[in-house]
């Protein structure tokens, strides 16, 4: 068996998983306005175990999110994995936020993903993916205007996905671009393909 133990802190959504060679095995995550990271982090790790029926002794790897997102939920998350992986000399697999968020998505073609975090004012974290998941741009920063990702091909359609998306929608609205807005947070459940092919 290849256990990994999966942490999704970065957003509002607290998420926890638990796969064993790429196949999700148990998931619990729960929404919060209020970052309640703190409070559910550990009984949702040992809620997955028990779901899986498997000891803390099996898994072989945690994979955390490293961002881009909430310092203090990062931090929350990013401390429970490396406590965990200390105890138990276990690999630490970092995965982009923003990377599991385009995860949700069943991508058409000739399409380009952009995932985006709010950053405050008009702000956002994203970066750019083609239809296959492939990275075009890794993680950067934008402030939203009506030039933003200008330099992209306007033939592809774009879909914008992610709490920071809301930002854009009242500078750009081109026939080529659409707004997910049902996909605003990221899960376990899309993080754990990406952590399988980082463990091997």
């Amino acid at each position: 068996m290849s256990v990994i133990l999966h942490l999704e802190t970065a957003t509002k959504n607290c998420s926890v998983a638990i796969s064993d060679s790429g196949n999700l095995l148990a998931l619990e995550e729960n929404y919060s306005e209020n970052y309640s990271h703190s409070e559910q982090l550990h009984s949702f790790i040992q809620k997955v175990l028990d779901k899986a029926n498997m000891e803390m002794a099996s898994i072989k790897a945690v994979a955390v999110s490293k961002g881009p997102g909430s310092y203090t939920g990062l931090r929350i998350g990013v401390a429970a994995a490396k406590g965990i992986c200390f105890a138990l000399d276990l690999p630490l697999i970092g995965i982009n936020s923003l990377q599991v968020l385009a995860g949700k998505v069943n991508t058409p073609e000739n399409a380009l993903l952009f995932p985006m975090f709010d950053a405050r004012r008009m702000e956002v974290y994203t970066m750019v993916l083609n239809e296959k998941k492939e990275i075009l741009k890794s993680t950067f920063a934008e402030v939203i205007t009506e030039e933003s990702f200008k330099s992209f091909p306007k033939d592809k359609k774009w879909i914008f996905m992610g709490e920071g998306a809301k930002k854009c929608k009242s500078l750009l609205n081109a026939d080529n671009i659409e707004y997910r807005d049902d996909l605003r947070y990221p899960s376990t459940a899309e993080m754990v393909p990406l952590a399988w092919n980082a463990f091997e």
